[in-house]
């Protein structure tokens, strides 16, 4: 049995211990994301590529308006789990599920039949139409099973175990990544059998989710009589989750709007900021980690009532932050000619690599500021501030698109990195005295009905 309480014994420990398999989940997907593309591009052609290409921005809007449900719903499950409410918990996740039945499923017939239309309006080429349409049709109808699978590791995380759906995604993308290699690579089939093993390896996901939590985790069982729909519930997921897929919306709608800038400097900084973007992700989706760590540990205390405990562990999430920030700055810093050189190796490629460099120098020493801005988001997700989360991101990609347009003429690539800072910092200068001053207002609260 995996579950976790947080609401006793070391914070800092719970943290790290729920951080990691997190940590690792997002790694292995990052890989996997990047193997993917490779047997596409390298086993069926570059219009694959293409097509998988264009598909991708579909999918992560898909993807973002499911998780974002499923952390809605993670936070409401979290504080009836910390609270020791097994009832409660047992119908917010009954109620995920059977809205999330009808949700998936209308979200895939109606994809499945726009699919050409969607294609349209994003501008695909005529050469791909086709292989894009198949392609994303077949990734539509995963739909129910992107959910299920985000749905029940919601639930598992609610209960502190990040590790179980950790397990199943490593199997499910390499059942996934065989089953390319296999079909794809050696028996020559085409963009059909991509999308469809794709299909297969979230099925797969999310039925031995499904499998394990009956037949290992007793307190989210859903029995027979446990089945039900509560509104009051469906309408504070929907709030939380609604709110939560927005906020995570804007991040990659900003970076689309700082590619437009960056596309103007020409083939060299672009190739450069295809390195770094991936460098980063690599190098900041630990802190996204801890964040999330911070969220589920308010949400249990929160809804044991353990006030203090709720400070000791944003202090400790926020030393987390500071500590990781500090060493990924350094290493990042010591080894950015080394790491550029992984992207490029040829004797033309030398101008990306100095630009790459360029970049480097500078973010790696800002890699601290998302850190501390992450820890207070998870904070404020696990008190359910959705909102305030959703403003304090607005206005740090705000800022750092108009940064970026002011500054890259001058500056070339390292006004991005420039600019990110600058959107890190007002976002802190939000973030900071609005929890400041929401603490003080429940500590006076707590101490008056205490």
């Amino acid at each position: 049995m995996a579950e976790t309480k947080m609401t006793e014994n070391s914070p800092f420990k719970h943290m790290v211990r729920y951080a990691v398999p997190l940590v690792l989940a997002s790694a292995f997907q990052l890989f996997y994301n990047a193997a993917d593309s490779i047997i596409a591009g390298r086993f069926i052609g570059r219009e694959a590529l293409a097509a998988t290409g264009i598909a991708n921005p579909i999918m992560n809007l898909l993807i973002l308006s499911i998780s974002g449900l499923s952390i809605g719903s993670g936070v409401l499950m979290s504080q009836h789990y910390g609270a020791g409410e097994e009832g409660k918990l047992k119908r917010a996740l009954s109620t995920l599920l059977l809205f999330g039945l009808i949700f998936s499923i209308s979200v895939a017939v109606i994809g499945f039949i726009l699919t050409e239309k969607i294609l349209m309006w994003i501008n695909t080429p005529e050469d791909i139409m086709p292989m894009s349409i198949t392609y994303l049709r077949i990734i539509f109808l995963a739909t129910p099973f992107t959910y299920f699978y985000n749905a029940l590791s919601a639930a598992l995380k609610s209960v502190g175990d990040s590790t179980t759906p950790l397990k199943f995604l490593l199997f499910s993308s390499i059942l996934n990544l065989v089953l390319d290699i296999i079909f794809i690579g050696f028996l020559g089939f085409g963009i059909r059998c991509s999308a469809t093993t794709t299909v297969i390896a979230e099925a797969v996901s999310a039925l031995l989710s499904f499998y394990y939590i009956y037949r290992h985790v007793e307190i989210l069982k859903i029995r027979r009589n446990d089945w039900a729909l509560d509104g009051s519930m469906l309408k504070t997921i929907i709030s939380y989750g609604s709110i939560t897929a927005l906020q995570q919306s804007v991040q990659p709608i900003g970076k689309l709007m700082i590619q437009s800038a960056v596309n103007s400097l020409g083939v060299n900084v672009i190739a450069a900021f295809n390195a770094v973007t991936r460098i980063d992700d690599f190098a900041l989706t630990p802190e996204q980690s801890i964040s999330h760590a911070v969220t589920t540990f308010t949400a249990q205390n929160l809804g044991a009532g353990k006030e203090k405990r709720i400070r000791t562990g944003l202090r400790e999430g926020l030393m987390l932050e500071i500590l990781y920030g500090i060493f990924i700055g350094l290493v990042v810093f010591a080894f950015k000619d080394s790491v550029m050189r992984l992207f490029s190796s040829d004797a033309e490629s030398d101008m990306v690599i100095v630009e790459g460099v360029k970049y480097l120098s500078t973010m790696s020493l800002f890699y601290i500021l998302p850190g501390l801005t992450n820890g207070i988001q998870g904070f404020m997700r696990g008190m359910g501030r959705m909102k305030t989360t959703l403003i304090a991101t607005t206005i740090q990609v705000v800022l750092r698109v108009i940064f970026t347009f002011a500054l890259i003429a001058h500056l070339g690539i390292t006004a991005i990195s420039l600019a990110c800072a600058i959107g890190w910092i007002a976002m802190m200068l939000f973030e900071y005295p609005y929890a400041f001053f929401f603490l003080r207002k429940r500590k006076k609260k707590f101490l008056q009905e205490g």
